[in-house]
């Protein structure tokens, strides 16, 4: 299994500036919800082109977390060209993170 939620986060500055569609999942290892989520996950980023998936541990003391107002594990935050597009805490459906996924990208 790929090690989950590489450390460290990126500058939120980055992300700000990062074009295209990026999916920031916020999360800890250890975290089950976040561990029941992977697949889903996968299977609606398998179909959604060019997608930057960052993966960001989060926890007390973790300023990126902060800085998005994330509150449970998993959290999913669409960024179309570095801006909120969409959200989903706890995602139950690969179709809901897929309705998310088309907010940002192409029609």
């Amino acid at each position: 299994m790929p090690e989950l939620y590489r450390d460290p986060a990126p500058e939120r500055a980055e992300l700000d500036a990062q074009p295209g569609v990026t999916l920031l999942e916020f999360g800890a290892p250890w975290c089950g919800h976040c561990q029941a989520a992977q697949e889903l996950i996968q299977q609606a980023l398998a179909d959604a082109g060019a997608v930057r998936h960052l993966q960001i541990e989060d926890g007390p003391g973790r300023r990126l977390g902060r800085s998005y107002r994330v509150k449970l594990w998993p959290t999913l935050i669409f960024l179309k060209h570095g801006q909120e597009a969409a959200r989903l805490t706890r995602p139950a459906s690969v179709d809901a993170i897929r309705d998310a996924l088309r907010l940002c990208l192409p029609a």
